[in-house]
Formats: C-alpha cells, structure tokens, sequence
C-alpha cells in the first residue's frame, strides 16, 4: 500500500490537482510558503499549504479493447457521473458457451492508499487481462472516487454500488435492458468472488462484511493481495519504536479517513481490533490472503488469514519470497508474479 519501490527502468507520469474551496487555495506566484509540504505520504501524495496535491505515482491511463497477448477483450460501462468498471471476457467464453457452461466472475479492486489508482491504468489493465485468462474468469475492475477530494467511505460507498450492480446484472430476475450481456450469458451467480490488492483488499474485506451482501448470497470467496491493515498495538516484525514507516500507515489512513473511529484501530482499518466484528460474519466460505517478504503488511494478512481460519472458513495463505508490496503490478512478467497469478488462478476455479 504505501511501501511502493518501482523498479528503476520504470517511468511513472507525474499527476497534480489542486483543492479550491473556501478553506483552501491554489498560492499565487512567487509565494514560497504555498509550497511548504503539510503532509508527506511519498510516494503516493503530497499535500502542499497551497492545496495542490502532487501523486508522483499516477499511472497513466489506456483504453479498453482487445489484448493481444491473451485475447481477452475489454469494454467500459459508466455506473455514475463519477464512476465505471471495466470488464474482461476471455477468449475462454466462447469455449464455455458452446458447452453450455459459466464462468466465475472476479470483481476487482485496485489499490493505492485509497489516494491514486483507477480501474483504467496501465498496471491494472495488464493485471486484469491476464487474471481473466489464466483463471479463466469474467472479470470486473472497479474504478471508484480517491480522497482526498472524497474522503472514504466514499471509496467503500463506490464499490459497493459497483458490486451491488454485477450482482445484479448475474441475477435471472434482471430485465435484458438492466444486466450487461457478457455477465448475463457467461457469469456464473454461484461463483462470484472479491478481490484486491492493499486498499482494494480492504475494499474486499468491508464489502464481504456488508450486511446487503450477505443477505444477498451468492459470494463463493475473497482474495486479499497484500491487504492494507493496521492497529495501534505492533504485531509480528512490524515496527516497535516511532519510525516513519509506522507513522506514514497511521497518517494516511486517519487522512484519508477523517471520521475513523479510533485511528488506524477502527474496524475498517483493523479488522481484528477489540469490538470488530468477527469474520464468521463474512458473506463467503473461501478465503485467500496473498502475502510478500518484504512487505511491512504481511504480518497483518497472517493475523486476517489466523483470524479467519479459527472464524472456520477454507483459508489459503500464499507468501512470495524476496519481493515487496504489489510486485506483481511493477514486473508483472517475473517469475514470482506469474506464480502469485497462477495461485490466484487456482483458487477461482477450484470447485
């Protein structure tokens, strides 16, 4: 989530907004203290006196269509004014639809602190063609509003709407004129599965806990990749003293979530803290929590992966050695991230 090293050849575009409101506005030329940094959450954001607001990791954007190195095609459908989700339908679909079979359907959530990150990115596009085929699977990548021009739970908020409609559009009681066709004719409503990475994990998390998703039934499991959680108390090897790394997780996510309730110990951002709710109460039987060696984090997902096998749900631990947070994102063509997506893949199709 916030431990982000891109590899050196890597060329990242640089993104910058600016917050106008009555609190706060751009600085004029020539004043310095505008530019003074207020909050330093490198390499996601940097929030200057100003206002303006610098992602140095912004992924630039690339239209849906087809892949060809998978032969997964692509097509985006607005949901709002606001947001959209980018489907995948693989090559596999045809196959299944002469055999009269469905396929499963993995709704996807991107990561980046809740602060950068879209369904339509470069990274995320690779990811997903190549998830839809190695699963094989419809997929669903959900682009939803950042903070902090929204503040969460405008994020949970999105992706719920966006979960809520793919749901809908796999039940038989949707109008024609309601579902999207590539989920209605190839979708599978009894194999429906979540999963992210960092906060899109957390994403997953909350909305396998949501009541409206319990109730509606139908999610088999959830895949948490490198999920980003935290707690005020330090678990496993994280750190014990004040250090930038422990503040920057604390920071983030109390700015990012202006309302949390008790810091980084609110349930949404500890699920394992006193008061949360169980995990007995997630809306699914099949649990994977992918973690990586050099990921800060990955004493967090173990905890969630312990906590949800004593819930008594079928749990997967994964662990990549000698690689960091969201890897397979950076080099996606390395051979520890191929074996992460085969894992992945697995998981999905297994009965």
């Amino acid at each position: 989530m916030l431990s982000i090293a891109p590899p050196d050849h890597a060329q990242h575009s640089l993104v910058t907004h600016t917050i106008m409101s009555s609190a706060t506005t751009t600085a004029g030329a020539g004043d310095d203290d505008g530019d003074e940094v207020v909050h330093d959450f490198a390499p996601l954001l940097l929030v200057y006196k100003s206002g303006r607001l610098e992602r140095p990791l912004a992924m630039p954007q690339v239209p849906p269509g087809r892949d060809a190195a998978t032969g997964v095609v692509s097509k985006d459908v607005a949901l709002s004014p606001h947001t959209f989700v980018r489907l995948y339908l693989p090559p596999a679909a045809a196959v299944a639809e002469r055999e009269r079979k469905l396929l499963p359907v993995v709704v996807y959530f991107h990561g980046g602190g809740f602060v950068i990150g879209s369904a339509g990115s470069a990274a995320y596009h690779r990811c997903l063609n190549d998830l839809a085929a190695a699963c094989p699977a419809v997929a669903v990548s959900v682009d939803y509003r950042l903070a902090p021009e929204h503040p969460v739970p405008a994020a949970y908020e999105d992706s719920l709407a966006a979960l809520k409609w793919a749901l809908s559009s796999l039940s038989s009681s949707s109008s024609a004129a309601e579902a999207d066709p590539w989920l209605a004719a190839h979708g599978d409503p009894a194999r429906v599965f979540l999963a992210g990475d960092s906060a899109g994990a957390n994403i997953c998390h909350h909305l396998a806990m949501h009541r409206d998703i319990r109730d509606a039934g139908g999610l088999k499991g959830v895949v948490l990749i490198h999920p980003w959680f935290w707690g005020k108390d330090p678990i496993g090897g994280e750190p014990r003293s004040p250090s930038k790394q422990k503040e920057q997780q604390k920071g983030l996510w109390e700015f990012v979530c202006p309302g949390a309730v008790d810091g980084v110990d609110d349930p949404r951002m500890n699920p394992t803290a006193p008061g949360a709710l169980g995990l007995e109460n997630l809306a699914c039987r099949k649990v994977m929590v992918c973690v990586a060696e050099g990921d800060v984090l990955r004493w967090r997902g173990k905890l969630y992966a312990e906590a949800a096998a004593r819930a008594k749900k079928d749990v997967e631990l994964f662990e990549s050695h000698g690689v960091g947070h969201v890897f397979y994102l950076l080099e996606p063509a390395k051979e520890k991230a191929k074996e992460l997506l085969d894992r992945i893949a697995a998981f999905v199709s297994t009965e």
